[in-house]
């Protein structure tokens, strides 16, 4: 699960709107949701919106699942590492009741963790912990057939040496916050989900729950496709894999109950809300621009707080414009395609005004972009060399998978440009490109990649997908 980037959502400042949708724009609502749905191939979408500081819109739309032949917007949706800001609130709320501190050191809490001395609580909360992460894939590895608990994931990455000295960098760790979850249960002395039903879900009349348990014929269904292929059915991970990282499923109108909490700082303290919203910088002055389980920032005069989620077969997208009593909603039944974050960026312009689109970043990294163009023709001609890639992507890559890629990517012919459209960055141990893939009839796709470090470094993740 993963953070999004916010190049959709430059607006700029102005007053407030008023508070209902239009009949004009609620069609304009329903326009922007089905025609991503329709070119993405993404089966159904739940969004809410809030303006004037309430829900003025709550609608689901395309098929939930195999068995639920009409979407209703009350069905709750694996939101994914949108939980994270819940973790980082109950142990807020922790500290408010004296029973720790953010300033504690992780060894105080748990043992063994590597450097544990070192690493504080707060430095879990904002990912500067220098603790390996360990899903920074998009897509179910192996490991993740078979159920798992917090203490396993803590054995297996929170052992390893730190990826770097706490507070010299920022690198996005789930790890990270399965540590701070068992910290929150240590303190609370129940199960962190209990603490957030008693503290939080139930004083918002917000209907929450495990995403373990949100599976079966009446929850949503997860999907997934390979490269252009057909949309399959997402088998979902064994338990336990998510935890505080991760662990909750509710509808989009729930979390908008949370984000009108947010803007009218009501159920914590405005200090704790704000505490939350304070982006992190590192030792060397460096601004993070992200809090303590979100991200924060201002884009021309406007200030927003933003989180997006992916689980296996679901992403999510959840912005807030404080200042505007406003926000969007926007949960997807498929890990696929960035339809989630076009429909967040499109229904944001709807209600906001909007500036120009920020560039793209240019390609400076030739030869990564060239070994990367090279596996993607490999994968659209049924070539690819399976050394370039780890054991993980080897994994994922069955037959099946293959054939899709092939099958629905050789029929588009050659490319008229392959660029890189965002710096290369660091995540779990693997860099991170992400380059859009463009064809002569206007056709886009994305490719994201993470690949172990140096010039020769396997693909760990290598997956072609729809681009909005």
């Amino acid at each position: 699960m993963k953070p999004s980037l916010l190049a959709a959502l430059a607006l700029i400042a102005t007053p407030a709107f008023a508070q209902d949708l239009t009949p004009t724009e609620s069609a304009k609502v329903d326009t922007i949701v089905t025609d991503a749905l329709t070119k993405s191939g993404v089966p159904s979408a739940s969004v809410a919106i809030v303006r004037g500081g309430r829900i003025v819109f709550a609608k689901a739309y395309g098929k939930q699942s195999e068995t639920i032949a009409v979407a209703t917007p009350e069905r709750p949706y694996q939101i994914a590492s949108i939980s994270k800001q819940f973790t980082a609130a109950a142990l807020l709320m922790l500290e408010d009741e004296g029973k720790l501190s953010l300033d504690d050191t992780v060894a105080k809490w748990i043992p063994d963790i590597t450097d544990g001395d070192k690493i504080s609580i707060r430095q879990l909360l904002s990912h500067t912990s220098g603790l390996q992460d360990y899903w920074p894939q998009d897509y179910s590895f192996a490991l993740m057939a078979k159920p798992t608990t917090p203490q396993g994931i803590v054995d297996r990455w929170a052992k390893k040496p730190l990826d770097f000295q706490p507070g010299t960098a920022w690198q996005y760790s789930n790890t990270g916050y399965v540590v701070a979850g068992m910290i929150a249960e240590k303190a609370a002395g129940k199960p962190l989900l209990a603490y957030l039903q008693e503290k939080v879900f139930k004083p918002l009349g917000i209907k929450a729950i495990d995403q373990d348990l949100a599976v079966g014929k009446n929850y949503p269904q997860g999907y997934q496709r390979f490269a252009l292929g057909p949309v399959r059915v997402e088998k979902p991970a064994a338990r336990g894999w998510l935890f505080a990282a991760g662990e909750l499923s509710m509808s989009a109108s729930d979390l908008a109950k949370w984000d009108i909490a947010r803007m009218n700082r009501t159920l914590l303290p405005a200090d704790d809300w704000q505490a939350q919203e304070t982006t992190v910088k590192l030792t060397s002055g460096k601004d993070t621009g992200y809090g303590l389980g979100v991200t924060a920032g201002t884009n021309d005069g406007r200030r927003f707080v933003e989180h997006s989620g992916e689980a296996v077969g679901f992403l999510s997208e959840n912005v807030v414009f404080p200042d505007d009593k406003a926000a969007v909603v926007v949960f997807v039944n498929a890990d696929f395609s960035d339809a989630y974050t076009s429909i967040t960026g499109q229904i944001a312009k709807l209600i906001l005004p909007p500036a120009a689109t920020p560039p793209v970043a240019a390609d400076t990294e030739a030869s990564f972009t060239a070994h990367a163009r090279v596996v993607f023709d490999q994968l659209r001609t049924g070539t690819l060399d399976r050394k370039v890639m780890t054991d993980d992507q080897n994994y994922y890559f069955t037959d099946v998978a293959l054939g899709d890629y092939r099958d629905s990517l050789g029929k588009l012919g050659d490319p008229t440009g392959f660029a890189l459209k965002r710096p290369a960055r660091l995540r779990g141990g693997f860099v991170n490109r992400n380059y859009t893939v463009t064809y002569a009839d206007g056709r886009k796709l994305t490719v994201v990649t993470y690949a172990e470090t140096g010039a020769n470094g396997r693909y760990e993740q290598f997956l072609v997908m729809p681009a909005e």
